[in-house]
């Protein structure tokens, strides 16, 4: 028998369900009276996210791309490409996926699959500046590759150069549809690379400089909207989960560019903040820490926190493809670390390759690494090169030990592969690996992280209507984070190739702009006039090619999808036709808004350099302290006959050290201050050197987006 009143508490539980799933799915759009309109907005909502969802795939490709290439997987690189695709590499031009298939596996790989014994390819694939067509049906890409490859105790050389793609869809699935690859420099590793052309030619942009902020174009009008006669509200609750997954992709991206920053200048406490409490860190030839304070001596083994006079310990994060789990409380990504360590007082230099493997949490909100799993491929003498040095990594013993050893099968030996834990983008199965290799990192560190998820996305109580614009906003929020990553592209590719007018044409119309080492200019017939009385606009013989690889973004988007904020390394080659200079770093603190549809950028400073090479051969550790009583020493900038609007003097505390600025400069191999824009995204500790809003900000207000109506970005 059952009692009243539990049949009452036995009954409440399915009437509660019902009502709540009546309450999301239909008493709205009864409240609404109009069912046929809701059913065309999300119609169009649907439309929109898959067209934001194609630059991403793009993205993914030709990152999966350099990935398999690392490896020599020439199969997974093959299926990439769309039947009749067409890959054109110098005089090279090959049509057919087969064929394509067949070049790698034949010219690259020797007739077999996988590298041979101590082989070592790597491409950087960096600057992408993606741009889907109206239909979105097909789309462009422009990237740069920079290229490390040769054999341990036989050959050793760089190779770069600019791809300039087209990607189209293929039974639904987004693909090569044609990879053309202009070579730029090249060189082998003992003399350094040199240009390729005596006068080296201008590749052709895919893109205007209007078309570089519109990374997707607004939907033609006229256009058909694909109808899906399914419930709007039933159906919404997709497509809100895919708009969730591209923010929280912003979200792991940027905390593992943070990540690297913070290696970079050995912040070890913010470094530690990023971990889950039970967080691990896995260096496959050290061991495995274990835990906040675990990971903290870890990173102890690079010494205490802080650089010293000369340290270099630059950590570039690259090649990253990002994937979130349906239920958004787990993430994964798979990058390159490339670092750049050394100390110039001993005359030290290394450089050490890496592959990472990590996984994340979303708790409260907040996405942390849980497991990273740090995979070295290869840790070079930079004064030997790859070809003769290899430098095996020693176990710390004490205080720096790790707390257990790695699985026995994550123990690296010549022919591993770290294990990719998502399927290939084009195929959707199961990355194949050589028959002979050893797959490293195939199973988990730590238990899933199921038993502390939330019962599956959650179902919004609001009104359909409200909804829908909230969902709009949030993909606004992630289609300006593709907006202000083609810009900032888009100003390295016109400052390569000393495109001024251009490069003007990107800016929003009251835009800020610094001359390094001078000052900066406001608005943008201000910048179009500095660069126009600049001897560098006058057209010459391009003989010598100092990069501007903007690269490892930490993008922040006001919460109206209309302003941003972006911080990205400076890596720079220099090339000549007659010798390789070396390299050259540096940090943009830039912001960016969206002005009349289109991305622009609103302001851009850079902080350099922090290190630099006084000539390849002796690289980064040849530097030496300059003499201060030296001609030039600290000298600013030529204006030009036009001074800047605000010369960096003006600007105190923000550039003090900086050549140009206040103060005495800091020159490499003494140590610049490094500057952030956002807090600890974890933790929000602040750093030492914190200016969240733009450089210029504090002493010209009028040079704030916010005096222009726009929200400023999270800090």
């Amino acid at each position: 028998m059952i009692h009243s009143h539990s049949y009452c508490r036995l009954m409440v539980v399915p009437f509660l369900l019902m009502f709540v799933l009546a309450f999301a799915c239909s008493s709205h759009l009864e409240e609404a009276g109009d069912v046929g309109l809701y059913a065309s907005r999300v119609d169009r909502l649907a439309l929109e996210v898959e067209r934001a969802e194609a630059v991403r795939a793009v993205k993914t490709l030709q990152r999966s791309y350099a990935q398999y290439v690392q490896f020599g997987l020439w199969n997974e690189m093959a299926s990439l490409f769309t039947e009749r695709a067409r890959f054109i590499r110098g005089r090279e031009n090959i049509e057919g996926r087969a064929a394509i298939g067949d070049y790698f596996f034949t010219k690259l790989g020797d007739r077999k699959q996988g590298l041979a014994t101590g082989e070592f390819r790597t491409q950087l694939v960096l600057r992408p500046l993606i741009n889907l067509s109206p239909d979105g049906k097909k789309a462009k890409g422009r990237w740069w590759e920079f290229s490390m490859f040769g054999r341990t105790g036989v050959r050793a050389g760089w190779a770069a150069g600019i791809y300039e793609n087209e990607y189209a869809k293929e039974q639904g699935v987004w693909k090569v549809s044609r990879m053309h690859y202009y070579p730029m420099f090249a060189g082998p590793y003992e003399t350094g690379w040199l240009n390729v052309d005596e006068d080296q030619k201008i590749v052709p942009y895919h893109f205007t400089s209007e078309e570089t902020g519109i990374p997707v174009p607004e939907i033609p009008a006229g256009m058909a909207i694909p109808k899906s006669g399914e419930n709007p509200a039933e159906r919404l609750g997709a497509i809100e989960r895919r708009i969730s997954a591209m923010n929280d992709e912003d979200k792991v991206r940027n905390l593992q560019s943070a990540y690297g920053y913070y290696v970079d200048r050995k912040m070890w406490e913010d470094v530690a903040d990023l971990f889950t409490e039970d967080g691990v860190l896995e260096i496959a030839d050290i061991g495995i820490y274990e835990g906040v304070q675990g990971i903290r001596r870890a990173l102890e083994r690079s010494g205490p926190a802080g650089l010293k006079h000369g340290q270099l310990n630059d950590h570039l994060q690259l090649d990253m493809t990002v994937s979130v789990d349906p239920d958004a409380m787990e993430a994964h990504a798979r990058g390159l670390e490339f670092a750049m360590l050394g100390e110039a007082d001993r005359n030290e230099a290394f450089m050490v390759l890496s592959v990472f493997e990590n996984r994340y949490v979303k708790q409260n909100d907040i996405w942390r690494i849980r497991e990273m799993r740090i995979f070295p491929i290869r840790k070079t003498d930079y004064h030997q090169g790859w070809a003769g040095s290899l430098i095996a990594a020693s176990v710390p013993a004490g205080e720096l030990a790790p707390d257990r050893k790695v699985p026995s099968s994550d123990a690296m030996t010549a022919d591993s592969i770290p294990f990719f834990c998502t399927p290939n983008p084009a195929t959707g199965k199961p990355v194949r690996y050589p028959p002979e290799a050893h797959i490293v990192g195939t199973d988990r560190l730590l238990p899933s992280f199921s038993a502390s998820r939330s019962p599956g996305f959650p179902i919004s109580k609001d009104t359909v209507d409200a909804r829908i614009k909230e969902a709009e906003r949030k993909l606004a929020v992630s289609k300006a984070y593709d907006g202000t990553e083609n810009v900032s592209s888009a100003y390295g590719d016109y400052l390569d190739d000393l495109n001024f007018g251009e490069l003007a044409e990107i800016f929003a119309l009251n835009g800020v702009k610094q001359i390094p080492f001078s000052g900066f200019y406001v608005g943008r017939e201000s910048i179009a006039r500095r660069k126009t009385l600049s001897k560098q606009g006058i057209p010459r013989a391009r003989t010598y090619i100092a990069l501007h690889l903007r690269t490892q973004p930490v993008i922040l988007v006001a919460g109206d999808g209309r302003s941003s904020s972006i911080r990205t390394r400076l890596f720079q080659p220099v090339s000549s036709r007659t010798r390789a200079q070396g390299f050259s770093g540096g940090m943009y603190h830039d912001q960016a808004i969206l002005e009349n549809g289109c991305w622009k950028l609103w302001h851009v400073a850079i902080d350099e350099h922090y290190f630099s090479s006084p000539d390849y051969k002796g690289g980064w550790s040849a530097a030496k302290d300059p003499d201060p009583d030296a001609p030039g020493f600290g000298a600013v900038a030529s204006s030009t006959g036009y001074p800047p609007d605000i010369p960096l003097t003006a600007l105190g505390e923000r550039q003090k050290g900086f050549q140009g600025g206040t103060g005495a400069p800091i020159v490499w191999p003494s140590i610049l201050p490094m500057w952030f824009h956002y807090r600890n995204p974890v933790s929000g500790r602040v750093p030492e050197y914190y200016w969240p809003d733009c450089v210029t900000c504090t002493y010209a207000p009028h040079t704030s987006m916010k005096s222009y109506g726009y929200l400023l970005p999270p800090n």
